[in-house]
């Protein structure tokens, strides 16, 4: 049996982005972004996805960069459009153009893991009903949008979490942006937010923010950002999870949100997904 770090779990997308009217089409998704960053930061990572099989095309880079990948056949695609009409990349409209199939506990390798990452991009990818097995299997983390980002006739609208009273406390990380806290909690301060969703049971709550990111665990840890442009901000929060799970395996929580807001940085300067070193990061470090 394969032994791993991490094993993400989410659709890789074939995406469209339209920043201030230039349009152009790029691979994404939550898993896409973190295994570049997690297997860049030294972690032996899994990736676990579903797409047409005439898009296994779209996989080439990552199995190139030697990430192991295990790609489940779909009807379709997910694909997402995204506009940005301002410098905000918290406020972004999003349309669902095409969907893959969800996911379910068979689809998941027999292999050992220390944390499982549920990387959905909408309600349905993941049900919660998976979240309960895999944490008697090793440690869960959670993208909040996953089970709060809906398509209604593929225009995206963010509704609460009926149930994130009963499985918050079976997640060890929980990442969510301004947005996702406030609908989940109602409150519109990410201070506190990020101290509800820890009290509903989240061990770790990582809530990311345009100018810097917190993690609240009882006690709240902050960490700026410092990219000298925004041309790579497309999967910022997603790498910025990723990373901080990485270092977390080895480091403190001060250490490791340092760490993953310098690797983001780095990744925001740069269209595409993190391509930087362990060495790069460590100075970006001591920027901050």
């Amino acid at each position: 049996m394969k032994s791993y770090d991490i094993i993400t779990i989410g659709h890789v997308t074939n995406d469209i982005l339209d920043y201030k009217g230039k349009v152009s089409r790029f691979t994404g998704g939550a898993v896409y972004f973190s295994a570049f960053a997690a297997k860049r930061s030294n972690a032996r990572l899994l990736m676990v996805t579903k797409m047409a099989e005439e898009d296994f095309g779209l996989l080439d880079d990552i199995k190139e960069e030697g990430i192991d990948v295990v790609a489940l056949p779909s009807p379709r695609t997910t694909s997402i459009e995204n506009i940005f009409e301002s410098d905000d990349v918290d406020r972004r409209k999003v349309s669902l153009l095409s969907q893959a199939s969800p996911f379910s506990l068979e689809d998941i390798p027999d292999a050992e893991t220390k944390i499982y990452n549920l990387a959905g991009l909408f309600k349905g990818e993941i049900p919660p009903s998976m979240i309960e097995p895999l944490s008697k299997k090793g440690k869960v983390a959670l993208d909040l949008q996953a089970m709060l980002r809906t398509s209604e006739k593929g225009k995206f609208s963010f509704k609460d979490w009926e149930e994130k009273e009963e499985y918050l406390p079976m997640i060890t990380y929980l990442k969510a942006d301004t947005l996702e806290s406030e609908v989940a909690t109602g409150i519109s301060d990410r201070d506190g937010a990020a101290e509800v969703l820890h009290e509903l049971g989240a061990e770790e709550v990582m809530i990311t923010h345009s100018s810097e990111v917190m993690i609240y665990n009882g006690e709240k840890y902050t960490a700026l950002f410092n990219p000298s442009n925004l041309s790579g901000r497309t999967g910022r929060g997603d790498t910025c999870f990723i990373s901080y799970m990485t270092r977390r395996l080895s480091h403190g929580v001060k250490d490791s949100i340092k760490y993953a807001a310098a690797l983001t940085s780095i990744k925001m300067e740069k269209p595409g997904p993190f391509s930087g070193t362990v060495d790069d990061v460590l100075a970006r470090m001591n920027t901050l």
